[in-house]
């Protein structure tokens, strides 16, 4: 293959393709990702790797979910015969270690896997690199009242020490037209002895992702404004119900008509009367009427009151009524955390994605959710989503990164 003609990156810990759909979208062409999660594996397979042929993926690299270590440690030829050839590695690791949205925990030992990108980014060295994390991995940990370490300069200091200019800034993905309040941590590298390297050069990407976002958004008639009811108000429950295709023993939704610019961008494409991964929880009637007094009394995008909690003897951690009139909160892998606008229930899949802007043709494939635990060893399809980078941010960031290895 020809690494001239075609802007070439690698995805890793990759997920379900969030970030590799928005660098599809931005004129990007995918080398090969890494993710172990079986699930998420398999809707990067079924969308991009099947349907869409985005990825150029060599021969010796097995097309299954795989770990970063298992990758390096057993193709260290291949791997070094692409150093240098490759103009991006993009992705970061797994977040749940440093989420402010969990308990933060620096022994956790997906942080481990900080050590694994550095390696891999050390190996290939690529022109470029774009990485992305929770907000809290710009927090230091504390331990016993002493500083632990704040993991953002730490991995800003090795890629620096690896022959990288890198800037570190935190981004809310809500300013850029996603429906959603989500600020993660985004950091872009640019290897040192290209042709006008410079500081200025990386951070000349986020003034540009500013720069260049209204006209982005103009041209999908969209604006940084799109809030929930924007976003979902086509997939009502009340539009009607069908049986779900994937689960015989559940009602699925249909569509009604698009009433926003959104939803025609999701809808794209989409002749089916019922939108896939749209099927919705059998909830029993007394949690209905519990979420319909939640949805009447509390606060919209805010977890319940202390009232409400004794009222009902919650314990569960977080319980938010949405707002359709707003973005929401950030999303988790947990759907049970938030309760529709308008509608006493929790989201469905499709309703997640949307938030997160992944179209409608993207299909989630794994279980609906899990728990107990097998939390910590499934991703299904909510957490996939809720892993996820938006892919109408990641298309913007796509676009911006192209202009800087022109």
């Amino acid at each position: 293959m020809s690494f001239v003609e075609k802007k070439i990156y690698i995805d890793i810990f990759a997920g379900c393709g969030g970030l590799s759909l928005g660098l599809h979208n931005a004129g990007w062409k995918g080398l090969f990702a890494i993710e172990k999660n079986p699930d998420a594996f398999k809707t990067l397979e079924y969308n991009l790797i099947s349907n869409k042929k985005h990825f150029e993926w060599p021969k010796w690299l097995p097309k299954k979910a795989l770990e970063i270590n298992y990758v390096i440690d057993n193709f260290p030829i291949e791997l070094n015969k692409l150093h240098r050839k490759v103009d991006l590695v993009a992705g970061g690791p797994p977040c749940q270690g440093f989420s402010m949205a969990g308990r933060r925990n620096e022994n956790d030992q997906r942080n481990d896997l900080i050590a694994s990108y550095i390696n891999f980014i050390k190996i290939i060295q690529p022109k470029i690199l774009f990485f992305e994390n929770v907000k809290g991995f710009t927090l230091e940990f504390k331990k016993n009242k002493d500083k632990g370490k704040e993991y953002s300069s730490f991995v800003e200091k090795e890629l620096n020490d690896a022959g990288y200019f890198v800037k570190g800034q935190l981004v809310n993905f809500g300013e850029y037209g996603v429906p959603q309040k989500r600020t993660r941590f985004i950091l872009v590298g640019v290897r040192k002895d290209l042709k006008n390297a410079n500081q200025e050069l990386a951070n000349h990407f986020f003034s540009k992702l500013q720069e260049n976002k209204h006209a982005f958004l103009a041209q999908k008639n969209l604006t940084e404004d799109t809030n929930l009811n924007d976003a979902i108000s086509d997939l009502l429950k009340s539009n009607g119900l069908r049986e779900s295709p994937d689960t015989k023993s559940y009602e699925a939704g249909v569509y009604s008509p698009a009433v926003s610019p959104y939803q025609n961008l999701m809808r794209a494409g989409i002749e089916n009367e019922i939108a896939d991964s749209h099927r919705f929880p059998k909830h029993r009637a007394d949690i209905i009427e519990k979420f319909q007094t939640i949805l009447t009394n509390c606060r919209k995008n805010y977890d319940i009151d202390a009232k409400t909690r004794e009222h009902f003897n919650i314990k569960k951690h977080t319980i938010i009524p949405l707002d359709g009139n707003s973005k929401t909160p950030t999303i988790t892998t947990l759907p049970d955390d938030y309760i529709h606008y308008s509608e006493p229930r929790i989201l469905t899949v499709r309703e997640y994605a949307r938030i997160q802007s992944f179209p409608d043709w993207y299909h989630f494939q794994g279980k609906y959710t899990t728990g107990g635990k097998l939390r910590t060893q499934e991703v299904p399809r909510y957490s996939q989503i809720g892993n996820a980078i938006p892919p109408l941010f990641a298309e913007q960031s796509g676009l911006v990164l192209k202009q800087l290895i022109r």
